[in-house]
């Protein structure tokens, strides 16, 4: 294992140099305990061999991907001496990662923690078709069982050629630290510093830092120990997500109400998904959340809440996953009573926001300057169309579709480049088909089509039309063949890269996520992971961001 430089009669790091001693440290190989087995081919192909300076007199580690983009190991492997800070940014020496057997990837970026021995390093290129390991939300219990697994020596071999791994038993459990025992003749090994310790279910709990290294090759025969310290990650899913929600790509910001609040997370471009972190928390406490809208705009996420007490409040998540604080929307441009709901799309760099309040629909601009126009009643443009239950909104070309729901029925309108807006449309009547009364409704605008999703007969039936760009509609299909039966709570759709996503919460508290290609195909719907989550999902929307 890695760790801070080792003082007298104590533990010391287990880096690795590539042939030769280099400043006490020894090159990665594989990782490997000491006599504990080769790793099953296949098993592990989220722990990577980690190399820092070179072949010939560079330091070997292990790490562990946490997704296609990021590699979680010890910082003290990028250490000019054991025991030095690490600063964030470039490393000081050529890094690169191996995956399996021969792909190898350089390191770009450094983001080490100030707390324990520990790193994120950035891939200069995503580690396709490999996944992140599973990370364990909370510590392990004294006693227990664990697997080590490492490219370091073992009590043979100076550079092994094969992962391998070992049983270790988790001693004191530290604020950031905890201790291990080496279950017979097992132990961490120089190279296997940075590596992954697991639990039972294979979920990470540490990553290796220092080792008495008893009985491994080149240490003091008189060494018995086979000891052991880990520094903790389970504390730590924010402060990965963070960096993990930065990877290069297109990516689905996504908001779900829970609880009592608001809760962000992000899709990643490998189609992972980053834990959800409260919204609040962040941008500051409006009285608790009930529903939301989100909308990504040059790299930056806006977020529209509407609060427990009536209240819409505005805030921006930055590119770089900081946030502002939440403003108060009614403040700005207008009180509205009793809102329901409320939808949102950009064109451009102006976000237009579209509020559901008194069985009405209000319309808003907020500019790229950040001023508010103030809430103008669509019907007044658009003509009256009775009481509105839901709204959805969707940018093409640039003009602003809305479709509305009244008496259960869909009813669609524009505004155009010049902003005027046209006469409520009658949906049902424009696609030719009709369904159960509609209880929710979302849109997503692909090039100058706009992609409408709608849940029927409380929500146990969603179907799917499109507007095309010449207005002419295709049938509601029926969304059973692809997501299955479910019912649903709330649904959400957004463009990704040209491509639809939807999303939906269920009854059954799962939220559900399929995308819809460019050639009509659809993937098969996926369970999206709620850690963070303190209780049962319910309003989701969902938006795309980019970052270079």
């Amino acid at each position: 294992m890695h760790a801070p430089r080792p003082r007298t009669a104590q533990m010391t790091c287990v880096l690795a140099a590539a042939t030769a001693v280099a400043a006490g440290l020894i090159s990665a190989g594989p990782a490997q305990a000491l006599n504990g087995p080769d790793a099953t081919a296949g098993q592990y192909t989220s722990v990577v061999k980690l190399n820092v300076g070179g072949e010939t007199n560079g330091r070997g580690c292990t790490g562990a991907l946490v997704d296609a983009s990021w590699v979680l190991t010890a910082a003290s492997c990028f250490a000019a001496t054991p025991g030095d800070a690490v600063p964030a940014g470039k490393p000081a020496l050529k890094s690169v990662v191996t995956l399996g057997d021969t792909k190898t990837i350089e390191i770009t970026e450094l983001a080490p923690r100030t707390d324990r021995d520990l790193v994120l390093a950035r891939l200069a290129t995503p580690a396709a078709g490999f996944t992140g390991i599973k990370r364990a939300g909370a510590a392990p219990a004294t006693g227990t069982d664990l697997t080590a697994a490492g490219f370091g020596r073992t009590k043979t071999e100076w550079v092994p050629g094969r992962l391998h791994t070992g049983t270790f038993t988790a001693g004191a459990i530290g604020t950031t630290t905890l201790t291990l025992s080496g279950k017979g003749t097992d132990v961490l090994c120089k190279g296997d510093t940075g590596g992954p310790l697991l639990n039972r279910a294979g979920e990470l709990v540490g990553i290796n830092s220092r080792s008495w290294q008893g009985g491994c090759l080149d240490t003091d025969a008189a060494e018995t120990r086979t000891g052991a310290v880990s520094v903790r990650t389970d504390d730590l899913r924010e402060w990965i997500d963070g960096y993990r929600a930065r990877s290069s790509g297109w990516k689905t910001a996504t908001a779900v109400q829970s609880g009592s609040s608001l809760y962000q997370g992000i899709r990643l471009p490998d189609g992972s998904w980053t834990g959800f972190a409260d919204v609040q928390s962040q941008a500051g406490s409006i009285g608790g959340v009930r529903s939301s809208a989100v909308v990504g705009m040059n790299g930056d996420t806006h977020v529209l809440a509407i609060s427990n007490n009536g209240g819409l409040f505005h805030t921006i998540r930055k590119e770089d996953g900081t946030w502002g604080t939440f403003g108060d929307v009614f403040g700005e441009a207008g009180t509205l009573a009793n809102l329901t709901s409320v939808t949102a799309a950009n064109i451009g760099y102006d976000l237009h926001v579209v509020a559901v309040a008194d069985g009405k629909v209000f319309h808003t601009v907020r500019n790229a300057a950040g001023q508010w126009s103030k809430f103008g009643d669509v019907a007044g443009a658009a003509g009256p169309i009775g009481n509105v239950t839901a709204a959805a909104t969707a940018s093409t070309g640039g003009q602003l579709q809305v479709t509305a729901i009244s008496g259960g029925k869909p009813y669609h309108t524009l505004r155009n480049t010049a902003g005027q807006w046209t006469g409520w449309g009658d949906v049902a009547a424009a696609v030719g088909s009709t369904t159960g009364p509609i209880s929710a409704v979302t849109m997503a605008g692909t090039g100058n089509d706009a992609q409408i999703v709608i849940a029927t007969d409380n929500g146990t039936h969603q179907y799917h039309a499109i507007r095309n760009g010449n207005g002419t509609w295709t049938p509601f299909g029926d969304l059973k063949p692809i997501i299955g039966t479910v019912t649903a709570k709330s649904i959400a759709a957004a463009p990704v890269n040209g491509e639809l996503q939807f999303a939906v919460t269920t009854a059954d508290n799962k939220v559900l996520h399929t995308t819809r290609h460019t050639d009509r195909t659809w993937d098969a719907p996926t369970t999206v992971p709620l850690q963070g989550l303190p209780a049962a999902p319910g309003s989701i929307a969902i938006t795309p961001t980019w970052t270079p």
